[in-house]
């Protein structure tokens, strides 16, 4: 639950870059195009020497991508802001720019399984060895860290929810010197900034909750601007993950809600994991926010938590009663929607994360949406007295 005072600044979401836009439109434009021409020969050459900065080709920079990165940068309080066609992209952009052949990289377990999978087989190929820790061992932490070249953070974990001292992190980081990278995606700016905590690049899925409507895919990365810089000449242009202006104008439009849409998505989550938390059926739940067990650094939570069945509980059953909660992969939408452990278990995608750090097949991941707190209850309760009873 959040702590202290509230946590918004509705101003600063709703009011960054509110100049006019083309023709007096209240929504900014989208700029489709593939190129950019220019007005003289002169302008072209200043263009490529590097003395002049202004739109070439929209795999490199666009007006409509570019207001979104500086709406994001604004909001997680960093100097630039880098926009990719995914979070995977964002990712992978980030480690890969600055790790080589034969580095080290420590990782929290539990992360995205699709981080993981990049982990365990590309960087695998480039001889990159990844040592998983528990994030809230700050000690095995700090005894893993020295010859590392980079951490990589996710706060709460996928899976699993479990919360870390970010900042307590990002400083053992920088004591060895090593490069603190930070998985934002479950937390958002509105929860979590981990930059002021000492952390150097902050990353999203936006296809989660700064899109919050679950029709893009796309991801970001936030830093200083050397970093940033970095990314955008070696990384962004030659892997070619570049965000696209639709989703970037998409984007635009899910920040100016997001504070708005990350509360209801709080309020709702916790009062229907305390509910469950109560119920002979449950043996265990996962969200930080139980118990007000919040790290420093993490000033709310999220829509996203999972829990555990008891022994004796049909969970296909449940999953298939369900009629509000749909059966999908993703989170951070307005639709509310599960993921069975049995299923994560036995995905062929490999290396399997969920096989890997022991997620139970009684387990079952939960994104609270905003049809409301009432209507989705009700269907969890049904479906759980479904599955009390085919067992």
């Amino acid at each position: 639950m959040s702590q202290g005072s509230d946590p918004f600044d509705l101003a600063s979401f709703v009011v960054a870059h509110d100049e006019p836009h083309a023709f007096d439109a209240v929504v900014p434009p989208i700029v489709q195009t593939s190129l950019f021409t220019f007005s003289s020969y002169e302008e072209m050459l200043a263009t490529y020497q590097g003395e002049k900065v202004r739109p070439v080709y929209t795999r490199g920079l666009n007006p409509t991508v570019r207001l979104f990165e500086e709406m994001l940068a604004k909001l997680e309080g960093a100097e630039d802001a880098l926009g990719f066609a995914s979070g995977m992209a964002a990712i992978s952009a980030s480690v890969l720019s600055f790790v080589e052949p034969g580095d080290r990289i420590v990782a929290v377990r539990h992360v995205y399984p699709d981080a993981f999978r990049l982990f365990g087989s590309l960087l695998k190929r480039f001889k990159i060895e990844v040592t998983y820790v528990d994030g809230g061992d700050e000690s095995a932490i700090d005894k893993a860290l020295p010859g590392a070249k980079l951490l990589y953070l996710e706060s709460p974990t996928s899976w699993v929810m479990e919360a870390h001292d970010v900042g307590a992190l990002a400083q053992l980081a920088r004591r060895h010197g090593a490069i603190s990278v930070i998985d934002n995606s479950w937390a958002s700016p509105v929860f979590q900034n981990p930059l002021s905590l000492g952390v150097d690049l902050v990353l999203h899925s936006a296809s989660k909750y700064l899109g919050g409507h679950s029709d893009v895919v796309s991801g970001v990365v936030a830093g200083s601007k050397t970093m940033i810089d970095r990314l955008r000449a070696e990384a962004y242009p030659y892997l070619g993950g570049k965000m696209s202006p639709f989703d970037a104008w998409l984007l635009i439009r899910g920040l100016r809600t997001l504070p708005l849409r990350m509360k209801a998505h709080e309020a709702s989550a916790l009062e229907i994991a305390a509910r469950l938390q109560a119920l002979d059926v449950v043996e265990a739940i996962c969200h930080p926010g139980l118990g007000n067990r919040l790290p420093p650094g993490l000033k709310g939570t999220s829509g996203l938590f999972s829990f555990i069945f008891k022994p004796g509980v049909n969970v296909r059953a449940f999953a298939n009663h369900l009629k509000l909660f749909k059966l999908g992969v993703s989170w951070g939408g307005h639709e509310s929607l599960i993921v069975p452990g049995e299923v994560v278990l036995e995905q062929k995608a490999q290396p399997n994360s969920a096989r890997a750090f022991g997620i139970s097949e009684r387990s079952v991941r939960l994104h609270v949406g905003l049809e409301g707190t009432e209507a989705l209850w009700s269907d969890l309760a049904s479906a759980i007295e479904t599955a009390t009873k085919a067992a």
